[in-house]
Parts: structure tokens; sequence; C-alpha cells
């Protein structure tokens, strides 16, 4: 069963990791995948990979913290795809990890345009897109760290917190017009994101993985998985909630 089938939908951050991840399970159960991504290298080839084995694949170059790129590249989709369903706001940076006091403004800046100024603009225009069709999901890709606090990377928890809320919030706004938005908040997931923000401290993996219940950390797909479900239409009764997929690192 094609659990998306003919639907559109748009990945932020799409060519690597979740995201990669995320395009490729979402064209094998149907849908239609504008993959948008600064890394148009790998966001090339992950289309080409889709196509090839009979998935519906196309990518974009986009900066989520230029609005008029994203106003642009969301027209884009629409006006070739025919129409758009659902935009997986995924794309985001981890930014500088130090205690508050001693960052500064350019580095909150810089993580905050991409994390939370990021969602606003895809959100922003794919609910335009969404109010034509009559119905739609957004996806906002927060984190645990949305959730709970760590004592580390002060501009990530924020971001992430805000996308959290912002998912709420406008998940009431616009459920007249059956819009659902939800948040997902992995755990620990073997990304190259994560892969770099461990890279430097010993014992960081090994750390991790003792952090879950479950005794290990992620893999994309089982985010993918959870993406997929807010996608589709099983999820049709599902609007402003959590969805955490974290091993049980939260449960504790």
């Amino acid at each position: 069963m094609k659990r998306v089938e003919n639907k559109v939908v748009i990945v932020t951050g799409g060519s690597l990791g979740i995201g990669r991840e995320t395009c490729i399970l979402l064209a094998k159960e149907g849908a239609k995948v504008a993959i948008t991504d600064l890394l148009d290298k790998e966001g090339e080839k992950l289309a080409e990979e889709i196509n090839a084995f009979g998935g519906v694949a196309k990518y974009w170059h986009l900066n989520v913290a230029d609005e008029k790129e994203v106003e642009q590249v969301y027209a884009d989709v629409a006006k070739y795809f025919g129409k758009l369903d659902a935009s997986v706001n995924n794309a985001g940076i981890s930014g500088t990890n130090k205690l508050t006091h001693e960052i500064s403004e350019a580095e909150w800046d810089a993580l905050m345009a991409v994390n939370v100024k990021g969602v606003f603009f895809c959100t922003k225009y794919a609910v335009q897109h969404m109010l034509t069709n009559g119905s739609g999901s957004i996806v906002n890709l927060s984190s645990i760290y949305g959730l709970i606090g760590a004592g580390d990377a002060p501009p990530y928890h924020a971001s992430k917190g805000a996308v959290r809320l912002m998912a709420k919030n406008d998940a009431i706004a616009y459920a007249k017009n059956k819009i659902r938005v939800n948040s997902v908040h992995p755990g620990y997931i073997l990304t190259p994101m994560v892969e770099n923000f461990g890279k430097d401290v010993p014992g960081f993996f090994e750390q991790m993985n003792s952090l879950h219940p479950l005794g290990h950390i992620g893999e994309p797909i089982d985010i993918a998985y959870g993406i997929l479900y807010l996608v589709s239409d099983e999820s049709k009764f599902v609007t402003g909630s959590e969805l955490v997929i974290d091993g049980g690192y939260t449960a504790k």
C-alpha cells in the first residue's frame, strides 16, 4: 500500500541524514518529493537515486533563512507538481556549543536564522499553497532538546523549543483550514550533525548510547517513519502534537 500516494511533499535539509531518509521513504510510499537543501551535489544525486528506483523526486537549491528564496522555491514546487500537500521543515544546524555568557550575538543569530526563522518562512509559504488545496500537513523537526535541557548548546535548545510551540500555535490557527501542524522530537540520531557534534568529545557516542534506555542511539529511518505517519492521512486527527522518537531518553 502506498501510504502517501500522489502527495506532493517538500523536505528541507533533504540531502543528508534524517532529511535524506525521509525523502527516500516518502518516495517509496508514493509521494512526489521536492528535495531542498544547500548541498546541491548530494541533493541532485539523491533525486537521481529516487527516480532510478521508480520514485518521483526533483531537487531545488534552498536557503531557508532567505525569505525570497523560500517564497520562490515553494511556488516553483507547487507549479511543477501542480500542488503542495506537505512541508517537512527539517533544515537545521547545531550551532556553537558554549555557555550562554560565552555566546556572541552573531553566533546566536546565525542559528536562529536557520532553525527558527527558516521554519517560519517555510510554514508561511506552505500555508499559502495549502489554503488553495483545502488541506495540508506541516511537520516541524524539533528535538528532545525542545522538551528538556541538557546544560549545553543554549541557542539550539532555544530554537527547538521555539519550533515546538510554533507548531502548537499554528495547529490551532489553521485547524479550521484542515491544515495540520505537528512537531517531531528525535533523541540522538546517527546523522552527520550528531557525528560532527561529538567528534571532538572523548566517549561521546558511548555516553549517548547509555542515555537511551533502549541502549543505543537511533537511525535516520526511525525518524523518517514518524514523519511518514504525520504526512499521511493516517494521522488525520493528529495536530498540535509532539511525536517523541527518542529510545526512551525523555522517559526518565
